[in-house]
């Protein structure tokens, strides 16, 4: 099994590269309305973004910066096929304008667009981001009625176009169960309430802009597993450094990704580039040995398991998991440079819980 990997580079307001009804997943998190770091990038794409900041006009300025979004959220559902989905990580904002504090919902106004568009709004998950800040109040300290409680959760809104997927095809029925998950992955995953600790943010080496958006590998990780199998296509219109791309380069899932700043070029690469071979198949196998490890505990105290996957030759909860396989990376190749495409080669190995042997290099 092969899957290739597309970056272009251009505003995702028009992502006229994909086809109509050709992508099976979107991930992305977009620049947030109304935090001031998005500012100078949301204000080129609509000088009139910044003239409602100069006027001291808060609500206006959302408003456009909103507008700008509804493009690509347009553009996301035509390119989705009839059953896929699109994962959108968000945050509400809040913000000191000519002296009043507010809160913007940014949340709230991507729903009511989404479902505006004839998309599905799902049960969406809750991200609480972990955090040791031991001041995370805001306001007057210990005194009432001057302090505002602090945001330290973000959403994941869950949208699909159209009714379930169909499975009608034997070869798509197939790579879907191929692409099951773990029993004791499902109770984490599918729960509305994640605990994931944010990721690095400062940009040391790039050219534009000091912080990125990026969200934690784990995030684009579960979303990839819970709503695509192998062999689909995953974009993300709002690229950043790429780590949609490559959770997508280790599930076995081709992608595609926008992103507008050309200056992110060299870490988007260095970002996959750095995920060689063997730091890829260490993270297939952890997969595995947490699983074994689940497996050895429940054993321990509820005894055998019912059911068996003979092809990662372990014992599983249900008979769901029983054709679920991990394949490691054989080669990650570079194709082309414009635009920049990647391939990675996949083997199923008969033993699980040896990590292939190779030197870590790419090419």
């Amino acid at each position: 099994m092969k899957t290739q990997h597309i970056i272009h580079f251009g505003q995702s307001q028009n992502m006229s590269n994909v086809e109509d009804n050709s992508v099976d997943l979107i991930i992305t998190s977009p620049p947030y309305p109304m935090i001031e770091m998005w500012d100078e990038i949301m204000g080129k794409q609509n000088p009139e973004i910044a003239t409602a900041f100069t006027n001291n006009n808060p609500s206006l300025a959302f408003e456009l910066m909103h507008i700008e979004l509804d493009k690509v959220w347009k553009e996301c559902y035509r390119v989705l096929k009839d059953g896929s989905f699109l994962c959108i990580n968000i945050g509400d904002a809040t913000r000191t304008i000519n002296g009043n504090f507010a809160l913007y919902n940014n949340h709230s106004r991507i729903v009511n667009y989404c479902s505006s568009i004839g998309l599905t709004n799902l049960p969406n998950i809750i991200w609480r981001k972990q955090t040791n800040a031991p001041n995370k109040f805001m306001g007057s300290g210990m005194l009432p009625c001057g302090a505002y409680v602090t945001l330290e959760h973000e959403y994941i809104l869950i949208f699909r176009k159209g009714g379930k997927r169909d499975y009608k095809n034997p070869d798509t029925k197939q790579s879907r169960r191929e692409s099951s998950y773990f029993w004791e992955e499902r109770n984490v995953w599918f729960s509305d309430l994640w605990d994931l600790k944010g990721t690095k943010q400062k940009l040391t080496k790039s050219a534009t802009r000091e912080r990125s958006a990026a969200y934690p590998f784990e995030l684009p990780y579960r979303l990839i597993n819970m709503y695509s199998q192998k062999g689909d296509v995953v974009l993300d219109p709002f690229m950043g450094t790429g780590t949609t791309t490559q959770a997508a380069m280790l599930l076995g899932r081709h992608s595609i990704g926008y992103e507008i700043d050309k200056m992110l070029s060299s870490i988007i690469q260095e970002n996959i580039e750095s995920l060689n071979t063997y730091e890829m198949n260490k993270m297939i196998k952890a997969r595995y040995d947490k699983h074994i490890a689940f497996v050895n505990e429940r054993t321990i105290s509820n005894g055998a398991l019912k059911h068996n996957n003979a092809h990662l030759n372990c014992d599983v909860m249900t008979a769901q998991e029983s054709d679920l396989r991990l394949n490691y990376v054989k080669s990650i190749n570079k194709l082309y440079e414009l635009p920049i495409t990647y391939e990675i080669d996949y083997e199923i190995l008969s033993d699980m819980t040896k990590i292939p042997i190779t030197d870590g290099a790419l090419f």
